[in-house]
């Protein structure tokens, strides 16, 4: 598997309907919603795209649309480990609304998704195999049910079930669409909903700093990159040594 997302919907009620009738936003409209939940930064017009393949957009970059009756938006800024932690501006921003996140990670097998309606949190959940589960507010979804009562247990993993296979299955039930698996007949069709791209960063250029100290940090403590080769007899090497299979 290799779906990320890191999305946040404002809507009036279930988004998914609203989705399947996606057209071409109206560009002054979304550049303002972008504007509106990302205060203080910079915001310059990118490129257009489509929902399928924008859900998980480069660093200071955020896709999004705007439909009659909802709002989507994609960005790495979304993707909270404890998704009750939303921002209090984007709470204000979708008052007396439903608002839903959605953020799943393939590289470390981790799913958060919350969903708020008219500002009470009725659900949250994040978890993943190295730190368990870190969130869990309110009951379980209806798609989260086979999961907890070991319909999709996997052998000799430490959850109960892998975050990935219910990641899906909640982008089904919160958004209407999957990035993997099978297509049902009433998916919505993810590549045909039109989404406007936007570079967003910090003006002054300290959040990019941060964020280029924690990857320098995180790459110190990993250390040296191990260079992998495969000898003439089969076996792993790395530099001289054979690596015991």
């Amino acid at each position: 598997m290799g779906a990320k997302t890191g999305l946040l919907a404002f809507s009036d009620g279930d988004v998914r309907p609203r989705l399947r009738r996606a057209a071409r936003p109206d560009p002054a409209e979304v550049e303002a919603l972008v504007r509106r939940v990302h205060p203080d930064h910079a915001v310059e017009p990118g490129d257009e795209g489509a929902l399928a393949y924008s859900t998980y957009p480069p660093d200071d970059v955020t896709y999004a649309t705007v439909l009659p009756g909802a709002e989507v938006l994609c960005s790495q800024r979304f993707m909270l480990d404890y998704p009750s932690e939303l921002p209090e501006h984007l709470l204000k921003l979708g008052e007396g609304r439903r608002i839903i996140t959605h953020s799943m990670h393939s590289v470390v097998d981790w799913l958060a998704f919350s969903v708020w309606e008219d500002g009470e949190l009725v659900r949250s959940l994040s978890l993943s195999p190295d730190d368990g589960v870190m969130e869990d507010i309110g009951e379980p979804l209806p798609f989260e049910r086979p999961y907890w009562v070991g319909e999709h247990a996997e052998e000799d993993y430490p959850l109960p079930f892998h975050p990935l296979d219910m990641g899906e299955d909640a982008l089904r039930g919160l958004f209407g669409f999957i990035l993997e698996g099978v297509h049902a007949a009433d998916d919505v069709d993810a590549s045909h909903v039109p989404m406007r791209g936007f570079r967003v960063f910090d003006p002054t250029g300290e959040g990019q700093a941060a964020r280029e100290a924690m990857r320098e940090e995180a790459l110190r403590t990993m250390g040296p990159p191990r260079v992998l080769t495969l000898g003439p007899d089969g076996t792993w090497q790395e530099g001289d040594r054979v690596l015991d299979e």
